[in-house]
């Protein structure tokens, strides 16, 4: 039988082994510092325009921001040929439910050549170039500081668009107060934010192999294929492009819904008829940055 004792010192009565009572009151009050340091980074920024996608990141910084700065902060949302054009109206929908100043940048990244070209530092290239051009507008708005999304999760992946964010001196204010992915998640619960369990995201351009031309024409065909998993309400997709083969990545617990012969074969159809020829699910299912793992193999070996 397990012993239960009473500690005064916290008021509630908590089971040994374990002492997992003390343990969530811990987790807690870490993720109470944390949140008070990114208020006070905030707060010592003075003014800040945000880099926001309308992710379950930036809109999280957007709405601490807007608390500590007041009318002090603005989002600046890029439109490009990468981007689900649903994020760009969901981040529309979240700056304006939150009354802060949102503007829009046009930014064809399709034209720079060496983007297009798709090496391993695609990101870099990509995060050098918007980066640049919203830091240009945050001279000419008056703003101190631009800022980012960033989470302190992101320095464990092979991420080249940070090595721009530290060039141009982008503030990442919630990697600066050591939030993970999952604290933001449970604070932006906390503060009912419709985002705190929305499946993670990035550019379309991700979906494409290393060193694979990017065109648009793989872009659209991405968007629309996983517009339609999204219509069948599966949330978290990628659906990457090889040439003519798309390899589904999906969370484990929707592996089996996929197989289904009904599914199945409206799935086949869809994707054939976007111009896949061969139709594969993947098995380790979706991971953040799989397109990654080649590029970890050769490091190691």
């Amino acid at each position: 039988m397990e012993k239960i004792n009473y500690n005064k010192n916290v008021g509630a009565r908590f089971i040994e082994p374990g002492k997992k009572f003390i343990k969530k009151e811990a987790q807690k009050n870490n993720l109470k510092e944390k949140l008070n340091n990114l208020r006070k980074i905030l707060s010592e920024m003075r003014s800040v325009l945000i880099a926001y996608s309308g992710g379950v990141d930036s809109t999280f910084l957007l709405k601490v921001a807007r608390e500590e700065l007041g009318e002090r902060v603005a989002a600046v949302t890029v439109k490009s040929e990468i981007h689900h054009l649903s994020e760009i109206t969901d981040a529309k929908k979240m700056a304006q439910k939150f009354k802060v100043k949102h503007l829009f940048m046009d930014i064809d990244i399709l034209s720079n050549k060496e983007f297009v070209n798709n090496p391993p530092e695609r990101c870099y290239i990509c995060k050098k170039e918007i980066f640049s051009r919203i830091s240009e507008m945050a001279k000419e708005l008056n703003f101190n500081f631009v800022a980012d999304g960033s989470n302190y999760d992101d320095l464990s992946d092979y991420r080249p668009g940070m090595k721009a964010v530290r060039e141009l001196k982008i503030r990442s204010p919630l990697q600066e107060a050591l939030l993970t992915k999952d604290d933001i998640r449970l604070l932006s619960k906390e503060m009912d934010l419709s985002t705190w369990d929305k499946p993670s995201n990035s550019c379309l351009a991700t979906r494409i192999p290393y060193r694979d031309e990017i065109t648009l024409e793989k872009l659209k065909r991405i968007e629309q294929a996983e517009g339609f998993f999204h219509d069948l309400g599966i949330e978290q997709v990628r659906v990457r492009h090889y040439n003519k083969l798309a390899k589904i990545e999906v969370r484990e617990e929707d592996m089996l819904l996929l197989i289904r012969e009904d599914l199945r074969k409206k799935i086949i159809a869809k994707l054939k008829k976007l111009g896949f020829i061969y139709i594969t699910l993947d098995l380790q299912g979706y991971r953040s940055g799989s397109m990654n793992e080649e590029l970890k193999e050769k490091a190691e070996g």
